[in-house]
């Protein structure tokens, strides 16, 4: 393994020139490392050969671009620090250029590679392409983290290192289904926070070799291909962020901080920060059979829902108008089944006639709601049909199954035809904000058309649709977020794929999880064990507010209780009720826990802290406590739930983020008891909370006393 010297876990500062430099004051969150990415960036600035990647080309094998001609490179000030971008010739007409960003003010680094055909003929083959290769110095590893969405629902683990390797393979073409591709890899006195950013198949890989730490890691898995002229591929976005001691709430908050000021999209095309927001689907609340999504909606449906929400004063953010909404390929009203008539995006004026969905739309607008609809533009129905009717080319399309077909993103005419009928149904019906699903694994197809350009060409193509498809998908998102900027609507996206399949770090600097899975309909020990977990990683997304047995069934009768609604605090609070149609839904309950998510929902975007240990979704026989703290104002909300089989009435909650010197006052939530204790004493003796009965829950508020500022 070569460039020992350059691996994170150096602690000297490498000088390096950056033209006007911009002046970053760096976080003061002691954990903080931004000397070893300073210091490993400057190394790259020096010779960009040194960053760590690897690929086959031609037979020969190149760690990195270290022995290609430089063609170019600069270094210019960026927001958030300096950016690194160096151009290689791979060969007479191919090159090969990196992008590289250190974030001066929390210290992460990350980098992408381009390879890029220039020329008029087709480029020698090209394989075993690894985005990273790195290695890590310390003694002690360990690999902590989260497993991904379903079969696995964001299971917690801490694996050691040491005599073992140990792996990860994203195979289907959801990058966040099974496997999740953030790590946190400690090692010797520190660690580093680690993602890939890719939205389709990606491995991962970690093994020691006496006191040093590989990681290798790579996106479309086992690509083997040339290119042909004008074709360009890319490597997943490595990231990486170093930090000091081995604490893993430390490394988590820091994370967190970063993530939501840098990794984040805006809010709007003026730049604005997204804030905590509700949102709720009126599709529950029809009268009418709904087998899921709003296929049940009509322009007869709306009003007396919304009329409820503005008499009631529980008037979410956004109406959430979801599958179903739209003509099958034949031109028909869809009445139940809308996932295989998906491929229109043509509004069903059957449901919908005239103008009336804008109309929905423009009284929700007046009463302070946002409306974002539900597409689905990777999939298809009937081709045949979408082609005779709706002008689609079967070209670009390829199985997957049943009725249903990937379209090819990639495919620069596919994408424009995409685009385009999904900004005219927004810019026409005043939708505010894009949410795209994906239900089902796109691998398939893509192996199918990288067949037919085998056949067509004779020559090595596998992976080349996987590598075109996602940069055009992230393309897409790009050019619907300038749409939506131009007309004043909302600059980021709701991401789903059969719930949590596309969290990938890339996909989130513009979309963000309005829920971050399907099973988080459920039970409240599932959503608890998701957010001690996933809440490491991505801590903007949200949950339901309803517990029922399956997915698609309604919540309790009468309404979610303060135990259920509690457990969905996330910044994302989507409420699950039926309105009008259930006559014991209980509105006063319902505003309060409405108005106690609105009353902390400002500290669910700050430090969070799970005081108890990770439980599996199926376990509720525990306590769980979670706390969360604004840094900046000192004040910390407290949540405690004695779950449905524990048996023990006590726990104590112990605040060890606190300033030991400092006096606070603790209001209990629901009984207005209140306390004052040190920060010494609130770490060490803690709060002892008595719950007498199981599924039920309690809310400390604590606030520095005045005396103590």
């Amino acid at each position: 393994m070569r460039r020992l010297s350059a691996i994170l876990g150096l602690c000297a500062t490498v000088a390096f020139a950056c033209s006007r430099p911009v002046e970053i004051i760096p976080t003061d969150r002691p954990c903080a490392d931004p000397e070893t990415s300073a210091a490993l960036f400057g190394s790259w600035v020096e010779n960009p050969g040194d960053i760590p990647f690897s690929f086959v080309y031609d037979g020969v094998v190149h760690e990195g671009p270290e022995g290609l001609e430089l063609l170019s490179k600069s270094c210019g000030p960026v927001p958030s620090g300096k950016n690194l971008k160096a151009v290689f010739r791979l060969d007479k007409d191919v090159e090969l250029s990196v992008d590289a960003l250190l974030n001066q003010e929390f210290g992460e680094l990350e980098y992408t590679v381009w390879i890029e055909n220039k020329g008029s003929s087709p480029s020698k083959e090209i394989k075993d392409f690894a985005s990273a290769v790195i290695p890590f110095e310390g003694e002690d590893p360990m690999l902590r983290g989260c497993l991904g969405d379903h079969g696995n629902l964001y299971a917690d683990y801490q694996t050691e290192l040491r005599d073992t390797v140990v792996s990860f393979v994203s195979s289907n073409g959801r990058a966040t289904h099974i496997v999740f591709p953030y790590f946190d890899l400690v090692h010797g006195d520190g660690g580093t926070l680690l993602a890939i950013g890719w939205a389709g198949t990606w491995m991962s890989e970690f093994w020691s070799e006496g006191s040093t730490t590989i990681w290798k890691a790579g996106n479309c898995n086992h690509f083997d291909s040339v290119l042909m002229p004008g074709e360009k591929i890319r490597s997943a976005l490595v990231v990486m962020l170093p930090y000091k001691g081995r604490d893993r709430d430390d490394a988590t908050n820091l994370w967190r901080e970063w993530f939501i000021k840098y990794n984040m999209p805006a809010a709007d095309a003026r730049g604005n920060r997204i804030q905590p927001f509700s949102t709720t689907c009126f599709a529950a609340d029809t009268g009418l059979p709904n087998s899921d999504g709003s296929i049940s909606e009509r322009f007869y449906t709306w009003k007396r829902t919304l009329e409820r929400l503005v008499y009631e004063d529980v008037v979410p953010d956004f109406r959430w108008f979801d599958a179903g909404w739209y003509f099958d390929p034949r031109g028909e009203t869809v009445p139940s089944n809308w996932y295989g008539t998906v491929g229109t995006w043509e509004l069903d004026t059957v449901k919908w006639p005239g103008k009336s969905f804008l109309e929905s739309n423009e009284a929700c607008h007046k009463e302070g709601m946002k409306v974002l609809t539900w597409f689905e533009p990777e999939s298809v129905c009937d081709v045949e049909d979408l082609a005779r009717n709706y002008g689609y080319n079967p070209e670009w399309a390829d199985y997957n199954r049943g009725n249903r077909y990937t379209s090819n993103l990639g495919n620069p005419d596919c994408l424009e035809w995409t685009l385009g009928r999904i900004t005219r149904m927004m810019g026409e019906n005043g939708v505010d904000l894009f949410r795209e699903d994906n239900n089902s694994n796109p691998v398939k197809a893509w192996k199918g058309f990288d067949a037919k350009e085998m056949e067509k060409t004779g020559l090595p193509r596998t992976g080349i649709t996987e590598n075109k498809a996602i940069q055009g998908h992230y393309e897409l998102w790009d050019r619907i977020i300038d749409f939506c900027a131009a007309n004043g609507k909302c600059t980021f996206i709701d991401n789903c794929a059969s719930g949590g399949g596309r969290n990938d770090i890339e996909s989130l600097r513009r979309s963000l999880p309005f829920m971050r899975s399907d099973a988080d309909r459920t039970t409240t020990a599932l959503r608890l064990s998701m957010t001690t977990s996933f809440n490491r990683w991505i801590p903007f997304h949200g949950a339901n507010t309803k517990e029922s047995t399956g997915e698609l069934d309604p919540g309790i009768e009468g309404g979610s209780t303060f135990y259920i609604t509690r457990a969905s605090w996330l910044p994302v609070y989507n409420i699950s009720e039926v309105f009008t149609h259930d006559v014991n839904l209980d509105y006063d309950r319902l505003r309060a826990t409405f108005g106690e998510w609105k009353k902390y929902n400002h500290l669910l975007v700050k430090d969070i802290y799970p005081l108890t240990p990770w439980h599996r979704h199926d376990d509720d026989s525990h306590w769980t406590a979670i706390a969360w703290h604004d840094r900046e104002t000192d004040e910390a909300v407290l949540q405690a739930f004695r779950q449905e089989t524990c048996p023990d009435s006590g726990y104590v909650a112990r605040l060890k983020f606190l300033k030991a010197d400092k006096k606070y006052r603790l209001t209990n939530e629901d009984s207005g008891e209140t306390l004052s204790m040190t920060g010494a004493e609130l770490a060490s003796t803690g709060i002892r909370i008595v719950l007498p009965e199981p599924k039920s829950s309690a809310v400390w508020h604590a606030v520095r006393e005045e005396a103590g500022r």
